[in-house]
């Protein structure tokens, strides 16, 4: 085990070692003599010795004020170091060398070569692969895109010092000397934002991963893929073979963020098709360096007319249009007025003279240079187009129904919102069915009606491949789709527009099958749509709803059901997944996620958030980008060529059992205990996350209310925050509990071996208990908690303890995570600098909560804080 992780184990001392440099520089001897104090305490404690548990708790209680901010900043630096490390070790030789599986695809593709899996299927389901990466913004993620470019160059030294053994002593030194220079420029660089990021900061950051990341991850990636498919199949992907395609929610998100409106998102729109044209305009500007070959052929020669070098000529031609591209851009984003003359609107206006170059080059017996960088380049025009990423749009089902009440009742036709759904449905296809206009022209729509109005205007101003789909959160009925295409309809939207309803909770799950088929009973609907449904399953709110386990089967039969009901009524389907990074938000690791999903569900390929921190951790740089865009390949072309078994009726009624059981356990503490609200609100930091300017969208959807208008994503990251992660785990182990002492302890046995949805739940538990700390949940409690509320956390604790256990039992193992010795090992290492970290936190918001007036540098410091052990943790949000 140790020499697996030696090279991880050296990385991560040496980045200490130049950290250490840099405290010492920056603060003088004694503050890093502090921080190391502090640091081998952590170490020492987690051994086991109690004296220097107890130590550190007292060190950490007496730091001196202006000791907080600096030792906050030291560990939280460390762990993002140590992730960085991490990072770079799961993509870097080593990794290969000594833990790493093989490669999924090569795998996968030897299986079928050798006859194992049917070549005309496995061809089709290469075919039909699709990959669509939906960026969302996120209210936890506060990494400034100055520290994700410095990250970036951190790990290009890294990967320079592996090839050590080819460098010579003096080089050596000199990558070593840039490494802490950039660690220096981090630890000087404030990386907390002082003030709330707007839409259009967090759409900016969105806009730097692709630039710094996934620009060159995803030509790599799919050429890595298609030497694979040549290798194994001799088979090789279409050069317009786009499996990889790049949404977001950045600027387009509304859902209960009153800051992204109709103008915000057509700024987007905008600096996203900026952002697309400079990046193309740099990579035309080394293919004219490059293409200086003379010969070609009829196309490109009658492209180019009589230029001696015609591949430069056609280039030079593109260049210019991109130049008037950027300047056309430039002035619509000042609100200059100016000419559309000579620009680029349409992806095939890049793709058709890149590709007469490319087949020209090959028809010349220049395929070689034909498949470097001009290949690239053609793969990200597929991909990113002249948009760069289709931009989704998102907004609340009760928003629609109020324009549509506020027209009914200015038309003196009643209140839309009290009618029944059958009305409802019956007025919506009528109006959807004919020629003449609803909106009346002299009609002055309230403010918020007006905005739902402008912003499906500015849908319909746009290209269509510009759009990716109109997202309906909290999505009930079928009329909440409908009404959101008559809307469309209403704005002169000239294109069908992918309306996607949204099901949130546990009961809008239960019914999502129901809802899909009132819609596919509608003729108009059905023509219009062409047979195509997308259907969003949220993850977040239904774990919020009724506890992970119950969200969990919910998730899986709504799955189920959509798939086989679009099978019968021969409608394609797209699943469109809100996971997030946690367990209590769908989070798993990707291959294993995938394949526990219902037979047939990845059909239609898989379309899937992917969210804030969790974005820098996948795809923040190329190696690692590559590497997921490799998961999640192999995933669901396995999850299509060798589908996981349908689960046994036994099978399916004790999760019927466990679910019922684990959403009662749940909701009797989160919604029946009458301390749990004050309980939970002083042992986390939920109010103190209210405050910090960590994302654009407010933390709750009604300020007025408690635990059920907070939203998902911060409610999970304060439960983070103190190491209890309650809402990844609770209920879901007295379920299992239950069974067995109902004598069903052999079928779950059976159920972990044999049945991925299960097992991959039990594994997502382990990784979850691996993350909590009893000592640490109880320190908080200790230090911000009133007395009166201590037995409640007292017994969540034991309920963990006993959780536990019962998960150990049922998968017959001593440890956690004895399967995954390499997460628990990335875990452990990590932990000694979380634990610090955590103790400092509750002394910050201990004073913070005693302060009378408000303390910015304990505020900082506190910030500091939870952007450590949100990286220490890794899935956080």
């Amino acid at each position: 085990m140790n020499e697996k992780y030696s090279a991880l184990k050296s990385n991560v001392s040496m980045l200490g070692r130049l950290l250490g440099n840099t405290i010492q520089d920056a603060h003088g001897p004694a503050l890093l003599e502090k921080v190391e104090e502090i640091r081998q305490l952590s170490k020492s404690a987690a051994a086991g010795n109690q004296d220097d548990h107890a130590k550190l708790k007292t060190v950490l209680q007496n730091l001196p004020a202006d000791q907080l901010l600096p030792v906050a900043r030291a560990f939280s630096q460390f762990l993002n170091l140590t992730n960085i490390a991490e990072q770079y070790h799961t993509v870097s030789r080593q990794c290969d060398a000594l833990e790493c599986s093989p490669d999924a695809i090569d795998d996968l593709l030897r299986r079928v070569s050798q006859g194992e899996i049917n070549a005309n299927d496995a061809q089709q389901a290469i075919a039909d692969l699709k990959i669509e990466l939906v960026l969302t913004a996120h209210p936890t993620e506060i990494a400034r895109r100055t520290t994700i470019h410095n990250l970036v160059q951190i790990n290009k030294c890294l990967s320079k010092l592996e090839l050590s053994e080819h460098l010579g002593a003096a080089e050596r030194a000199k990558t070593e000397k840039r490494l802490e220079q950039l660690i220096a420029q981090a630890w000087h660089t404030d990386v907390i934002r002082q003030e709330r990021p707007t839409p259009l900061d967090e759409a900016k950051w969105g806009f730097a991963v692709i630039e710094n990341s996934l620009w060159q991850a995803v030509p790599a990636f799919l050429r890595q893929f298609d030497q694979q498919l040549e290798s194994h199949l001799n088979i090789n992907l279409p050069i317009d073979a786009k499996p990889v395609q790049i949404s977001s929610w950045m600027g387009g998100d509304r859902d209960g963020n009153p800051y992204v409106t109709s103008e915000v998102t057509r700024e987007v729109m905008l600096l996203s098709r900026w952002k697309a044209a400079d990046l193309y305009l740099r990579d035309v500007q080394d293919l004219i360096s490059e293409l200086s070959m003379t010969q070609c052929d009829d196309t490109v020669r009658e492209m180019a007319g009589e230029a001696h070098e015609p591949y430069r000529a056609i280039l030079k031609t593109l260049r210019s249009q991109l130049n008037h591209t950027l300047s056309y851009l430039d002035a619509k984003l000042k609100g200059e007025r100016t000419s559309s003359q000579g620009i680029l609107t349409d992806t095939q206006q890049l793709w058709q003279p890149l590709l007469a170059c490319y087949q020209s080059l090959h028809q010349c017996g220049m395929g070689i240079i034909a498949d470097g960088k001009l290949l690239d380049l053609l793969r990200c025009v597929q991909c990113f187009g002249v948009h760069l990423i289709k931009l989704d749009i998102r907004q609340e089902s009760t928003r629609h129904a109020d324009v549509l009440s506020e027209v009914t009742r200015y038309l003196g036709m009643g209140d839309y919102a009290q009618w029944s759904e059958q009305d409802k449905q019956a007025f919506l296809i009528r109006e959807l069915s004919s020629k003449r206009p609803l909106l009346p022209r002299d009609w002055t729509p309230s403010d918020d009606v007006k905005e739902v109005i402008d912003t499906c205007r500015v849908i319909a101003q746009q290209p269509r491949e510009a759009l990716g789909a109109y997202v309906i959160s909290m999505a009930r009925t079928a009329s909440d789709v409908l009404a959101v295409h008559l809307i469309l309809q209403e704005a002169g939207c000239p294109f069908r527009m992918d309306v996607c309803p949204l099901f949130e909770t546990l009961d809008d799950l239960n019914n999502a099958e129901s809802v899909i088929g009132e819609l596919m009973a509608i003729d108009w609907y059905r023509g219009f749509t062409q047979n195509f449904q997308m259907v969003m399953i949220g993850y977040s709110d239904s774990a919020k709803d009724a506890g992970v386990m119950a969200a969990g089967w919910a998730q899986y039969r709504a799955m189920e059901a959509l798939v086989n009901l679009c099978d019968d009524q021969g409608v394609d389907l797209t699943l469109f997944h809100g996971r997030g990074g946690t367990v209590g938000r769908g989070g798993a690791p990707a291959h294993a996620a995938l394949l526990s999903q219902p037979p047939r569900s990845l059909k239609g390929g898989l379309r899937v958030t992917e969210q804030g921190e969790m974005i820098r951790f996948k795809l923040g740089l190329p190696d690692v980008a590559v590497n997921s865009l490799n998961l999640y390949t192999s995933a669901i072309l396995e999850a299509n060529l060798l589908p996981p078994p349908e689960p046994k009726q036994e099978w399916r009624a004790l999760m019927d059992t466990l679910s019922d059981i684990s959403c009662q356990a749940y909701r009797d503490v989160v919604r029946g205990h009458e301390q749990f609200v004050p309980y939970f609100r002083s042992t986390t930091p939920e109010l103190e996350l209210g405050k910090l300017p960590l994302g654009s969208r407010p933390s709750k959807r009604n300020p007025q209310g408690g635990v059920e208008s907070l939203r998902a994503i911060p409610w999970i990251f304060a439960w983070s925050q103190n190491r209890l992660l309650l809402p990844a785990w609770l209920g879901a182990g007295q379920a299992i509990d239950h069974a067995i002492s109902k004598g069903h302890k052999a079928q779950l046995e059976e159920m972990c071996r044999e049945w991925p949805f299960f097992s991959t739940r039990l594994g997502m538990l382990e990784m979850v208990f691996t993350k909590t700390n009893l000592d640490i949940a109880k320190y908080y409690d200790q230090r911000l908690v009133d007395e009166s509320l201590w037995p409640l956390g007292e017994s969540l604790r034991e309920q963990l303890r006993q959780d536990i256990q019962v998960v150990l039992a049922v998968e017959n193992s001593d440890n956690l995570m004895e399967q995954n010795p390499w997460g628990a090992e990335a875990i452990r290492l990590r932990n000694i600098y979380v634990e610090p970290l955590n103790m400092l936190q509750a002394e910050l918001l201990y004073r913070t909560r005693q302060s009378e007036q408000g303390d910015q540098s304990l505020d900082d410091a506190l910030m500091i804080s939870i952007a450590g052990i949100a990286a220490g943790l890794r899935n956080t949000g």
